[in-house]
């Protein structure tokens, strides 16, 4: 599937601007290795509900803390968690680390839910792992919309509750 993204960025995609950088696995380490680029630095959470029949990836600012309990009734969905490393391969084909939203490439039946924050939706450039966690992608808001058409993902844009 890798090569299918690569193939999309290159054919159908916007304006976008791709850096190859070592290996980053959290938000600090991507701050650190991570070269200076436009856009919207976001975190991905992939999450899922009390029973494991809801998987949200949930997208926002790198540096929001996310109140999972009240994203829940805003969904509404009970209890979520974090999902396992298997359940991230099982649904998005990928493992931690590496999530983003170009993930749902892999998603053909469309199990996985997306939720964006307004902030990111709002953003004219956001960043992406590009199913790899030593590259990151930056792309326009209209690339965006254009990936996600292609992938039939429909984003519910919230304001994510920020916990603390």
């Amino acid at each position: 599937m890798q090569e299918t993204l690569s193939r999309w960025l290159a054919s159908s995609a916007g304006e976008v601007q791709f850096v190859e950088h070592p290996a980053v696995h959290t938000i600090d380490e991507a701050l650190m290795h991570v070269p200076a680029m436009p856009g919207l630095m976001v975190k991905n959470l992939f999450v899922r509900d009390e029973k494991g029949r809801r998987h949200v990836l949930v997208i926002v600012p790198f540096d929001k803390r996310v109140d999972l309990a009240a994203l829940g009734r805003l969904l509404p969905a009970s209890k979520l968690s974090m999902a396992s490393p298997e359940r991230l391969l099982r649904h998005l084909g990928i493992t931690p680390g590496s999530v983003s939203l170009f993930a749902l490439i892999h998603d053909e039946v469309q199990s996985v839910e997306l939720v964006l924050d307004q902030a990111v939706w709002d953003a004219g450039h956001i960043q992406a792992h590009p199913l790899r966690n030593t590259a990151t992608v930056a792309l326009s808001h209209a690339t965006l919309v254009s990936f996600l058409a292609h992938t039939g993902h429909a984003p519910r844009i919230l304001d994510v509750p920020a916990a603390g």
